[in-house]
């Protein structure tokens, strides 16, 4: 396969990403072409003594022999001299967490092009995982686009869809993404590169938007419908995780299940049964089923044990 006069395996690729749903798509882009660079986030503080952890994309690419720069900021003239010394035909973009200034963009020879997971125009922004499990969507995707200096708003390459589980959480689907977009990366992007594939501007009308999560919008509305609920639940984990009061704790919720039982005329987020068979809130409409929690300062268990430790019990408010 030919690309301007030059044999698409050798491309020179820069690659963008952070997090772990990246990875795969800088090990088919390793595979694939002559990657001369690698860009994520800097280290971050994590776990309970706070020492600084390298993003699963820098750790990928160590080990793979590939350059690693980790800029605390891109909107510099160092970056761009950094970028355009590296002389890439595409900079591939997924998971980067960071809005790409229009001068690097501007810099490979056929620009830096992004691996969205949504189906563009929907779920435009930084949690589009998320966002479409919360908003109860049956399905999702990867879109390859061109990038410009919008958020998530230049034309579409390739789509591939992806139905989204009953019971799904974002950490499982982003994994099952990654998986998709890793093979985007060995098919439509170097069919993208070669001119077999052109790009359809998106429809702005359809537009939806998935903005960065905040931990409180894991917190439990118990007066939504249960579905509603398990949806949020599935959609903040692993992170930030919804969550719900038990008097002066936090209770986070792992994990739920969608019930029969009828609660009657009792208020939303009341403990309606709790014993050895698990424990049921009161919603509106219904009842939903805590399957998994954790409450403050203990370890995550089921929800039969949230009761014989005597977290929860019947008559219970929560919230």
């Amino acid at each position: 396969m030919e690309c301007a006069g030059e044999n698409v395996s050798r491309i020179r690729a820069v690659f963008m990403g952070t997090p772990e749903i990246s990875v795969p798509a800088l090990e088919t882009l390793a595979r694939t072409a002559d990657v001369v660079g690698v860009v994520c986030q800097p280290d971050r503080p994590s776990g309970r003594g706070m020492q600084l952890r390298a993003p699963a994309v820098k750790l990928k690419a160590l080990e793979l022999g590939l350059e690693v720069v980790q800029p605390l900021k891109i909107r510099t003239g160092d970056f761009l001299a950094w970028m355009s010394g590296k002389k890439p035909d595409v900079a591939l973009v997924l998971a980067y967490g960071r809005i790409v200034a229009p001068d690097v963009l501007a810099c490979p020879r056929k620009g830096c092009m992004n691996l969205h997971a949504s189906l563009l125009p929907r779920y435009r922004g930084a949690a589009p995982i998320q966002w479409a499990i919360v908003r109860g969507e049956a399905e999702t995707g990867v879109s390859l686009m061109q990038m410009d200096a919008g958020m998530d708003t230049g034309p579409v390459y390739a789509v591939r869809r992806v139905a989204i589980g009953e019971n799904e959480t974002a950490g499982d689907l982003g994994a099952r993404l990654a998986s998709v977009a890793a093979g985007m990366v060995e098919d439509e992007l170097f069919r993208v590169l070669s001119g077999e594939i052109h790009a359809t501007a998106q429809r702005d009308d359809l537009a939806t938007s998935a903005p960065v999560l905040k931990k409180g919008d894991g917190e439990i509305d118990w007066s939504r419908d249960p579905r509603e609920i398990h949806n949020l639940v599935r959609g903040m984990w692993p992170w930030p995780g919804a969550f719900t009061h038990v008097g002066s704790k936090t209770l986070k919720v792992i994990e739920t299940r969608s019930s029969a039982f009828k609660c009657g005329d009792a208020a939303p987020g009341t403990v309606v049964a709790a014993d050895a068979s698990g424990v049921l809130i009161a919603c509106a409409g219904g009842t939903l089923e805590i399957v998994r929690g954790q409450l403050e300062g203990r370890k995550p268990v089921t929800g039969r044990e949230l009761v014989m430790g005597r977290a929860l019990a019947a008559g219970i408010r929560l919230g």
